[in-house]
């Protein structure tokens, strides 16, 4: 066993042990986590001054992570996706495979998953997921097809394709820049295409043939379409309980639950003040479930109307114009980190929430505090509310909205966020410019051209995602500058000592599978990299070959809803469990991983 580092490395190690902890744990914030190892980590080293017998390390070092090119690039490329998903511009993408499925659901199903593998390796799969999640849900529910069988191996897919180019995630782009500055040459866009477009076939051969067989049924929230609230009038009769009263009593007389949107009296409307007295004749016109409109007249002895027609057996409630859907809160929605009461939602968009459902918890029904709980990313709000009320919100683009049809978003400014998305990437590919210059060039481009307002560049940008990248840096560089990596480096050849360079590289891959299972992949990948390094100085092997053990491996967020945020959006939008991803996770990362581990050593000759 290698002696054991200086007292910097070691705290620096059992720093990096708290940080990975901290990362799983799901009541803290993750930014808060990150905050918090941040300071550490530079008060430590303030407190305690360290150099490695060249040059000092200042603890000031510890925030060049905030104007990193990795993070740079890693921002731009979140608000040029924001800007995709705003003009709706692969809604035509969309609107094919919608249109396929009905011809061929087999194949459309094949073409779906490639398809979303070759965007995620040019854009965030976020917006890949959020064109394909309203469509796929459309096709289930038109086809009677299981949701929980296509959403899933959809989501994968996703990740799958995302490995394939140095923008294909914000991993990607971590390792480049890391392994450059510690002298790897700097992988160009398309240097590991080969690799991960082998391996990638392969899983996604896996999940169109395999997957959605051993998937078990879940029926997804949208199911039942049907409406589940109605617009309704109660008109008072003289002498009821209701006649003379003010609107207060009603109300505790009601449990406090009437949802009165007017009142109207001989032709006029009233406002619905507490003390406004009820007359005979008034209308309450309320909107509610048909139990609770028929509770309400029974215990204010009022008679409920529909239209015009009193509500009997043989005129029933019906509000034809209503629609059910499914408002799901990715990064950028300005319902992130707010509650629906401060929101003031209802009166914003016209809609009325009918249930919640948070990640990893069971849909909460209709119920007087679902207006006060803090929303989250993955978070699924059921609404009804008007067909074109919900079409205008598609229109804007600040919610993603799922509903029964495939009408996706678009606006005049779609093609033009195509064209500056295609140029960030062919300059990036061709040299012409870095890709953290040409992503910032194109957020800028869509800010004049008027495809994003400053506001969407701020929604569009995830405080998570900074602060664990700003970490994961600094941790790369207490460990590298303490020599903590070396050590890690010996540790890893100890314990494989006797094994072939193959076997060592394969160990790596899945050592970074399982982390970025368990803790960020951002944090995995930057702390992984320079130990990868290390690793290959030692056996005097190329160290591009352990980089991309590295970059494949924390790639493999497979296995559980926590290790990538769209895992986290398709378990909602498809109420899946924990353990339905690792039925259909692990199986994809031992095929992903045994093909990478075959192929790696025979491409660089070892």
């Amino acid at each position: 066993m290698p002696p054991l580092p200086d007292q910097h490395a070691l705290a620096v190690l059992a720093l990096t042990v708290i940080a990975l902890f901290l990362f799983t744990r799901e009541k803290i914030p993750l930014e808060t986590s990150s905050l918090i190892v941040l300071v550490l980590l530079t008060v430590g080293f303030q407190v305690f001054p360290y150099s490695d017998g060249v040059k000092p390390l200042h603890s000031i070092e510890f925030f060049t992570g905030f104007g990193h090119e990795a993070l740079v690039a890693v921002c731009a490329l979140m608000v040029v996706g924001h800007g995709l998903v705003r003009t709706g511009a692969l809604e035509p993408v969309g609107r094919t495979l919608a249109l396929m499925w009905s011809h061929s659901p087999q194949l459309t199903l094949l073409l779906t998953l490639v398809v979303a593998g070759l965007l995620s390796a040019f854009l965030n799969n976020t917006p890949v997921v959020v064109l394909l999640l309203p469509i796929l849900i459309s096709v289930s529910i038109r086809s009677g097809a299981r949701a929980s069988s296509i959403l899933m191996p959809m989501g994968l897919s996703t990740l799958v394709g995302g490995m394939a180019t140095t923008i294909g995630t914000s991993t990607n782009l971590l390792v480049v820049s890391v392994a450059a500055e510690l002298g790897v040459r700097r992988l160009e866009m398309f240097d590991f295409f080969v690799p991960a477009i082998i391996a990638g076939s392969i899983g996604v051969l896996y999940l169109w043939l395999i997957a959605p067989r051993i998937l078990p049924e879940r029926e997804a929230m949208l199911a039942d379409t049907s409406p589940r609230v109605f617009s309704a009038s109660l008109k008072i009769p003289e002498g009821s309980y209701a006649d003379g009263r003010p609107l207060n009593e009603l109300f505790k007389k009601t449990g406090n639950r009437m949802n009165i949107k007017r009142i109207l009296r001989g032709g006029s409307v009233l406002t619905s003040l507490p003390d406004v007295i009820i007359h005979a004749e008034d209308q309450l016109y309320l909107v509610d479930t048909p139990a609770h409109l028929k509770e309400f007249e029974q215990v204010l002895e009022a008679r409920l109307f529909s239209d015009e027609d009193e509500v009997d057996e043989d005129h029933p409630l019906k509000n034809s114009d209503q629609q059910i859907a499914e408002i799901i809160l990715v990064q950028g929605s300005p319902l992130i980190n707010r509650t629906l009461n401060r929101f003031r939602f209802a009166d914003r968009y016209q809609l009325l929430t009918l249930a919640l459902h948070k990640a990893g918890a069971k849909k909460q029904a209709l119920v007087e505090n679902i207006g006060d709980i803090r929303l989250q990313v993955g978070d699924i709000l059921l609404v009804q509310g008007a067909r074109e009320q919900l079409a205008n919100i598609k229109r804007e683009g600040d919610l993603l909205v799922l509903d029964a049809t495939a009408d996706l978003a678009t606006t005049s400014k779609a093609p033009m966020a195509v064209i500056i998305m295609a140029l960030i990437i062919l300059s990036a590919a061709f040299g012409l410019l870095p890709i953290a210059i040409s992503a910032v060039a194109g957020v800028l481009l869509m800010l004049l051209i008027g495809i994003l307002a400053w506001r969407d560049v701020g929604n569009a940008l995830s405080a998570g995602v900074i602060m664990i990248v700003v970490v994961s840096l600094a941790l790369g560089l207490a460990l590298t500058r303490t020599g903590a990596t070396e050590y890690l480096a010996d540790l890893y050849l100890a314990l494989t000592d006797g094994l072939s360079p193959g076997i060592i590289l394969s160990g790596l891959i899945l050592l970074m599978a399982v982390l970025t299972n368990i803790v960020s992949n951002n944090a995995a990948a930057v702390i992984g990299t320079p130990v990868a390094i290390s690793i290959a100085s030692a056996l005097d092997l190329p160290a591009e070959a352990f980089v991309l053990a590295v970059l494949f491996g924390a790639n493999m967020s497979y296995a559980t809803p926590m290790a990538y945020k769209t895992n986290m959006l398709v378990m909602n939008a498809g109420n899946y469990t924990f353990a339905d991803f690792l039925r259909a996770g692990l199986p994809l990362t031992i095929i992903m991983w045994l093909t990478l581990s075959w192929l790696l050593p025979r491409m660089y000759g070892f």
